[in-house]
């Protein structure tokens, strides 16, 4: 085996595919980057047997063939060599030479006999979208899974597809996060599968802003295909709780507030948080929100916006996290924020495209 390539395509491939490898792993081959070589491109495949990324670069290719390296050593050598030209090579015994300029470095590899094969999606059912809005949806929402192991069937995000529609949500139990896609898909394609935290967070990273990305649904396990980048994933088995009941109704009150004050006067009124003293109070007058919080022996914070509001006058708790993850998230100029009285959970209901639901807290 023997290909030549630039560090710049190299240490791409390899940053895009190494966060899949679990750095706990008690299997050796599964520290190891799987390399196979075509005609003109190298495949780079890092697995932790939850979840597989497949990366494809451009190179000029002596000879075909394949191998595995340790990922970490891999990388730290590719990172640390000068700018330019990489020739990659195989000798006897699975030595891997990597050359530069003016350097020579040996490593010893493995045969890919134990190397996980990742499943084939051929004659799938599948479905495709944009990136850019797949990253956007994911971006609304993921920030809400539930990171408690004892609830599994949080600690991902649901995809439900619909032939009209694309819904993802994730909730944690305290909040709860759900953006809809209007998306024509074939009528035999509905689906509803958990995906996990982890592929959830490398997509986030790998998706970017151009072209589309194919996902292909398997029995327990999920594809997603963007051309060069491929990540599979297995699924979380398990119902997820019944999420539309927890949404509240539309209420005719709103809060219509500037989505850029609102964040700015919660990060400023959170600095007074503490773990025993988690909740900002926020309190409703005609026209009028104030955000405050008092920390005894530290200090107080207090703040007041205009907003568009007619309701009763009301004060409410609420963690400034939960409020911070949604509103940064979120592009819209002007948010509408529905709250009813101080037992009821906030709601910011975006058109028929978003809703987030967040339980208030004791003041």
């Amino acid at each position: 085996m023997k290909f030549d390539t630039t560090k710049e395509i190299l240490i791409k491939g390899i940053q895009e595919v190494q966060n899949a490898i679990n750095p706990k792993t008690t299997l050796p081959i599964l520290s190891n980057i799987l390399i196979e070589t075509g005609k003109e491109t190298v495949s780079l495949t890092a697995t932790d047997l939850d979840i597989g990324i497949v990366s494809t670069i451009t190179v000029k290719t002596g000879s075909e063939g394949v191998i595995t390296v340790p990922a970490k050593k891999f990388f730290d050598i590719i990172k640390e060599l000068p700018d330019g030209e990489v020739a990659i090579s195989v000798k006897k015994n699975n030595l891997v030479y990597i050359e530069s300029i003016g350097c020579v470095f040996k490593i010893m590899g493995l045969p890919k006999d134990e190397f996980p094969q990742l499943p084939d999606f051929k004659d799938k059912d599948s479905i495709s979208m944009q990136r850019a809005r797949l990253k956007k949806m994911l971006s609304m929402t993921s920030f809400a899974i539930s990171r408690d192991e004892t609830r599994y069937v949080l600690n991902g995000v649901l995809f439900v597809i619909k032939p009209t529609y694309i819904r993802i949500v994730a909730t944690d139990g305290r909040r709860l996060a759900m953006v809809e896609e209007k998306n024509q898909s074939p009528k035999t394609h509905e689906k509803k599968v958990i995906i996990p935290a982890k592929t959830i967070t490398e997509l986030v990273k790998l998706l970017g802003d151009e072209g589309e990305v194919r996902i292909c649904f398997g029995n327990n396990q999920v594809l997603f295909d963007m051309g060069s980048t491929k990540v599979v994933s297995r699924l979380i088995e398990g119902e997820f709780p019944n999420y539309e009941q927890v949404i509240p109704k539309e209420t005719k009150e709103k809060v219509l507030i500037t989505r850029a004050k609102f964040l700015s006067a919660t990060k400023r009124a959170a600095l007074f948080t503490n773990p025993d003293s988690l909740a900002v109070k926020v309190e409703l007058a005609k026209d009028k929100m104030v955000l405050s919080k008092n920390a005894p022996y530290i200090g107080e914070a207090r703040e007041e916006i205009g907003v568009d509001y007619k309701g009763k006058d009301l004060a409410i708790g609420f963690n400034p996290d939960y409020l911070i993850d949604a509103l940064k998230n979120i592009n819209d100029e002007m948010v509408p924020f529905e709250v009813a009285d101080a037992e009821k959970p906030g709601v910011i209901r975006i058109g028929s495209e978003y809703v987030y639901v967040v339980l208030p807290m004791q003041i």
